[in-house]
């Protein structure tokens, strides 16, 4: 079976939305599959990931990790796993629903048939597409990302997006070995070296839904982390040289 589509999600005490989540990405058109990758669940949620995978062997994988090491370094794991295994498109999202799982078909599509590199599910492109978010929530993400936009430079409307699709290429040039952030400003280091590196990039506007189930992971301290580091990513940049990259797609 050809792999080309591997869609990941770090997982912590997510038991109450992995089975609804997982059944309803096996159940789109275009054989997607999932790779869980879970931070030693106190709540069982990589048992029902093995139960699952029982009903769909070469579909749904599962890495277990001895705790919880950070959001970035989970992904970082899974795009490796991507690599090694073949798969052409790989996508990040959350387990808890906040993303539509009809909507990789739409990242996947534009992705494949518009030739971009990174496409990125934006909550901001269209005005501001959240629902059942506290107001004061809502404004400290939408001016997360304008701040990110100024300090960087960077085209991106939605800088803190979880919600992508990259192109195998894209990883490869990128050197995830290289990148340091851990926390959520990890989804913002890659977004900035996917741009510097001249690869192409395209917001799609999506509707983000909080959970209904479980306990949000987002907190203060993740966007405090996020806006010094942009800081210290853009300083960095001044001292490094980016390599454009030839087989960005036409």
């Amino acid at each position: 079976m050809k792999r080309d589509k591997l869609v990941i999600i770090p997982t912590y005490n997510e038991l109450e939305n992995i089975q609804d989540i997982a059944l309803a990405i096996m159940a789109l058109e275009g054989d997607f599959e999932l790779l869980v990758i879970d931070d030693n669940s106190p709540d069982g949620t990589a048992e029902e990931v093995k139960k699952l995978k029982r009903e769909f062997p070469d579909r749904i994988h599962l890495l277990q990790r001895p705790g919880k090491q950070g959001l970035g370094t989970a992904y970082l794991e899974g795009f490796q796993y991507a690599l090694m295994s073949g798969y052409q498109y790989i996508f990040e999202m959350d387990a808890d629903f906040s993303h539509n799982p009809k909507d990789l078909i739409r990242l996947y599509e534009t992705c494949f048939q518009e030739n971009y590199d990174l496409v990125i599910g934006s909550r901001y492109i269209t005005g501001v597409n959240v629902v059942n978010w506290p107001m004061g929530r809502v404004l400290m993400s939408f001016f997360a990302s304008k701040y990110v936009q100024f300090i960087t430079g960077m085209p991106i409307k939605d800088a803190t997006a979880g919600f992508k699709c990259y192109r195998r290429n894209t990883l490869e040039t990128i050197g995830l070995d290289k990148i340091r952030f851990i926390g959520y400003a990890f989804q913002i280091e890659m977004k900035f070296t996917t741009w510097k590196l001249g690869f192409r990039i395209k917001e799609i506007p999506i509707i983000f839904t909080d959970r209904t189930k479980g306990i949000s992971k987002m907190n203060t301290h993740i966007f405090k982390e996020a806006v010094m580091g942009v800081i210290y990513m853009k300083v960095r940049s001044w001292f490094k040289k980016y390599k454009p990259n030839q087989n960005v797609s036409l």
